[in-house]
């Protein structure tokens, strides 16, 4: 089941990759930084294609560690030769023109950088409230997407100071004049679903 953005409560098989390029120290999957083992597409597809006979669900999700520091062209693309729907959860710090068909970005501090492309493609950002994030960062972001896009404001870890100061840094953001900032939550860690 997705946990997070717009997609949130669908039934979706979810492939973690291995390793990522920033490590950030609030980061609620750290055991995906190193390690792993490397899996063949076709077991993967074989796994896919059992928990979708089992799940109901046409969505796949990649996500990390940060999935785009690895070389998933193949994979995608034997992924959507068998109808699947691909979502990739995303830093924004790599792009790779694969068929995806929706991106989450989740810029990082402290830069918040991101690869330009995104603006165009992303289909929900999410910013993780952690203790020094400013309404000057998620204005910065709110204003470099189109307002259709919506902008979460994700807790970090389901922390309850982190969701009070999501609430305060939302206010913030509607009494500047600010729209489509939302307040996010983690579904799947609510549900206890792995």
């Amino acid at each position: 089941m997705q946990g997070e953005g717009l997609r949130i409560g669908e039934p979706t098989i979810f492939i973690r990759l291995t390793g990522c390029n920033l490590q950030c120290e609030f980061c609620d999957t750290k055991y995906a930084w190193e390690g792993g083992i490397e899996v063949k597409v076709e077991t993967i597809l074989n796994t896919v294609r059992n928990l979708k006979e089992k799940h109901n669900t046409e969505w796949i999700c990649l996500t990390g560690g940060e999935p785009l520091i690895q070389d998933i062209r193949t994979l995608v693309h034997q992924l959507k030769s068998e109808n699947f729907k691909i979502q990739i959860e995303t830093n924004g710090t790599r792009y790779i023109d694969i068929p995806v068909d929706w991106y989450s970005l989740s810029p990082k501090p402290e830069e918040y950088f991101y690869q330009p492309k995104y603006k165009g493609i992303a289909k929900e950002v999410k910013l993780i409230v952690i203790r020094n994030l400013k309404s000057e960062n998620i204005i910065r972001i709110r204003k470099e997407f189109p307002k259709k896009i919506p902008l979460f404001l994700q807790p970090c870890s389901n922390q309850s100071w982190s969701y009070a100061l999501a609430r305060k840094l939302l206010q913030e953001c509607i009494e500047k004049g600010f729209s489509n900032i939302r307040l996010g939550l983690q579904l799947h860690r609510i549900y206890k679903i792995k």
